[in-house]
């Protein structure tokens, strides 16, 4: 461990499409959520608290697919996903199908300090919201209205065959004119790292679908012996390669976390077959060092470090489309 470690926060708000109207509220959105993260880290708090707070802020931003602005399901409802993991401990906390709890990352971190499980999804995650008293809120935005109702329209058109939502996709791109899940990974000023994750699931899925992102190892992953991960995209893919706990492995043999996301997503356009495969994914080590990579168009992200007098944003990251 080095003796004099610098606090990092990376946080992300999707990868997809980022449709040019929408890239100044989005890009101010994570550009604030790393600010809050690291005023905490640089004040001494711990990378915990830091991603949390920085997710809670992409939750209630309204312009992510996260917390206030989640996508609806084929019913026109939402179904909110999220997790949080501790590097120090390993300890983890995860819900999934919330319908109204302001900020799930929070219900998932009391999930992780106050039970003794890591997963907890529906009426039993609700009840527990409840008990701990946590702030309610309708999730839905106009615009997720207007994108369902679009949705919807191609789905009677006959455009769309379940599973495959990649056909739709292929249909109508500009579904993906938004941003999927949002998350952030942490190292504090003792040598903690920490990962958020939450989203709001893929627009039309079906009631009771759960993605990667409350999967420990799949969405979400820390080790405050190798990194922390955060993934975004196409839930099914990161669940089939467990590509959170997949990249933090190629930390710990030995690659940076740039070398180690690079290779995630070569290896999810290796593996994985089916046409609509899009990913992303944020990581750190426990020097600092971070990386971010996709084969999306679009990956928003940002960064702060004590080197930096403001977060360093993009809509971009290192595209990968090679598989090898």
């Amino acid at each position: 461990m080095d003796k004099d470690l610098k606090p990092v926060i990376v946080v992300h708000g999707g990868a997809g499409n980022v449709a040019p109207e929408r890239s100044k509220p989005v890009m101010e959105g994570i550009q604030v959520a790393a600010t809050i993260g690291f005023k905490i880290l640089r004040n001494g708090g711990t990378a915990l608290d830091s991603v949390m707070e920085a997710v809670m802020s992409l939750e209630n931003n309204g312009a992510f697919n996260a917390g206030y602005g989640s996508s609806l399901n084929i019913e026109k409802k939402v179904e909110m996903d999220a997790s949080i993991m501790d590097g120090r401990t390993l300890q983890a906390g995860a819900v999934a199908l919330i319908k109204d709890v302001k900020n799930p990352v929070c219900l998932a971190r009391m999930v992780m300090e106050k039970t003794d499980h890591v997963f907890i999804a529906g009426e039993g995650a609700e009840k527990l919201a409840t008990m701990f008293n946590l702030e309610r809120a309708n999730p839905v935005t106009e615009l997720r209205l207007r994108y369902y109702e679009s949705q919807k329209r191609a789905l009677l058109a006959g455009q769309y065959e379940l599973p495959r939502l990649f056909q739709l996709v292929k249909t109508y791109p500009e579904l993906l004119e938004e941003s999927d899940t949002v998350g952030a990974v942490a190292l504090d000023k003792e040598g903690n790292v920490a990962a958020a994750t939450s989203t709001g699931g893929f627009p039309l899925k079906l009631p009771g679908r759960i993605g990667d992102t409350p999967l420990i190892g799949c969405g979400n992953y820390a080790d405050n012996e190798v990194g922390a991960c955060s993934a975004t995209g196409v839930g099914e893919t990161a669940i089939r390669l467990v590509l959170a706990k997949t990249i933090c492995t190629y930390i710990e043999s030995g690659k940076t976390p740039e070398e180690a996301v690079q290779q995630a997503i070569r290896l999810v356009n290796r593996r994985i077959s089916t046409e609509y495969h899009s990913m992303g994914a944020i990581a750190l080590d426990i020097h600092g060092r971070i990386g971010a990579a996709h084969n999306s168009p679009n990956l928003c992200w940002a960064y702060l470090t004590p080197d930096t007098a403001k977060p360093v944003a993009s809509v971009t990251a290192r595209i990968v489309k090679e598989s090898s």
